[in-house]
């Protein structure tokens, strides 16, 4: 990734998902295809995976926006893209204590293991956390997307690319706002 000098609130956009588990992989091939742009400094890009706590530290370093990329079924025809703006509140731990399997860990996990971080470190929560996700069309044992979702990873960037420029998706972009995410 080509990345001019830090400017400006710092972005991570993280891929989640097992790309042993077909569409699963979604967030990961997006993000790969996403580092390949040429990037300002303040926006960084991580390939997650299954490596759920290993996102929450990182996002202790301190972000203004925290993009999640994953395969997200919503009951739409495979492929279909969404964006969910997930409500940060007030930063609060949950009052359950998140199960902590590195290799299962859903988007709401890694916030509620941040929001528990962040209480025990006076850290600060991302301002703001949007999810870009894909209805997948089987997360059944194997390597390679379907053909909907491999097709739609390239829209995906351009979705993100967008949400990162004008801070909102385009007219053709499903949208969603959830006060929790799973997938």
């Amino acid at each position: 990734m080509n990345a001019s000098p830090q400017s400006g609130p710092r972005t991570l956009v993280a891929g989640i998902g097992n790309i042993f588990l077909g569409d699963d992989g979604f967030g990961v091939e997006t993000v790969r295809l996403f580092a390949e742009r040429d990037l300002p400094g303040h926006i960084e890009v991580v390939d997650v995976g299954v490596r759920g706590v290993h996102l929450a530290y990182q996002l202790l370093d301190g972000y203004d926006t925290l993009v999640l990329v994953d395969a997200t079924a919503r009951g739409e025809a495979p492929g279909t893209l969404y964006v969910i703006e997930h409500d940060v509140g007030d930063g609060s731990p949950s009052p359950v204590a998140p199960a902590l399997d590195g290799h299962r860990m859903t988007p709401d996990t890694v916030l509620a293991l941040l929001g528990t971080l962040c209480a025990g470190t006076g850290g600060e929560p991302p301002r703001r956390v949007l999810v870009v996700g894909c209805e997948p069309a089987s997360v059944d044992e194997g390597i390679g997307l379907s053909t909907p979702v491999s097709d739609a990873v390239p829209e995906a960037v351009r979705l993100i690319e967008e949400l990162l420029t004008n801070g909102e998706p385009g007219e053709s972009a499903p949208r969603a706002t959830a006060g929790g995410i799973s997938t």
